[in-house]
């Protein structure tokens, strides 16, 4: 078999484990709901708000369907020897991590259709304005994001520390980049960090996409700073990247 149709089912089969596993599934797609549904409830009628609510809540989606549970999954696969069994097996490398990560990007992809119908049909705010914009900014927020989650990993000493060392990048994140209200509103210092940071470019494609239909010419800033954080993360990924965990090296 080629490559490409063993990543194929090293893909399925991570579909399969993933839907056996209920607190992955919920974490991956209830407790983002849970927060559209939440400020869609506090905020009823206000369109203003919920227009910055939903794009924020799609970005917060694809940032912890990727960077969450890959640093958290490779972590385990590491400090657990799975990479190192995986990598004396037939099975080409390239086709089990493309397995891991396809499955990562097809949980983003379903949170954006779940937001998107959320939005269309509970809070009527529409369908999106321009499709391949948001087609666009989802890849490039899993790749982006799949990409650091990869790279992250390499920093957490052990399994049992990685939800710690992913929520102390997570939440602060959220909090910055213009989830929850106008990141415009927040302090000076705190804009230019978040501006630095990729999840703001993210949610600014996703806005423009669900709401404001902005083209690529008035997002080509935000194109840009996620071409790079997707370089560094890749490079980062590749250059840390180890099959075995650091109690056996």
């Amino acid at each position: 078999m080629g490559d490409m149709a063993l990543a194929w089912r090293q893909y399925r089969l991570e579909r399969r484990m993933f839907w056996r596993n209920p607190t992955a599934a919920f974490f991956s797609f209830v407790l983002p709901l849970i927060f559209l549904v939440l400020f869609g409830a506090l905020l009823s009628g206000d369109r203003e708000n919920l227009e910055i609510i939903v794009p924020g809540i799609a970005g917060l989606s694809v940032m912890a369907t990727t960077f969450n549970a890959l640093a958290s999954q490779m972590t385990f696969l590491r400090d657990q020897g799975v990479l190192k069994r995986m990598r004396g097996t037939p099975l080409p490398a390239n086709a089990y991590l493309a397995g891991i990560i396809g499955n990562a990007a097809t949980n983003a992809f379903v949170q954006i259709i779940i937001v998107v119908l959320a939005g269309r049909l509970a809070f009527d705010l529409g369908w999106p304005k321009d499709w391949l914009v948001l087609v666009v900014f989802t890849l490039l927020g899993v790749a982006c994001f799949a990409s650091i989650g990869v790279a992250f990993s390499h920093v957490i000493p052990n399994f049992e520390a990685s939800a710690a060392y992913t929520n102390i990048v997570f939440l602060p994140l959220i909090f910055i980049s213009g989830v929850f209200y106008d990141v415009n509103d927040v302090p000076a210092f705190l804009h230019d960090i978040a501006n630095a940071l990729p999840l703001v470019h993210v949610i600014d494609g996703l806005s423009a996409a669900l709401v404001t239909g902005a083209d690529f010419g008035d997002l080509a800033s935000d194109l840009g700073a996620l071409a790079v954080w997707t370089a560094a993360g890749i490079f980062f990924a590749v250059r840390g990247f180890s099959w075995s965990g650091s109690r056996e090296e």
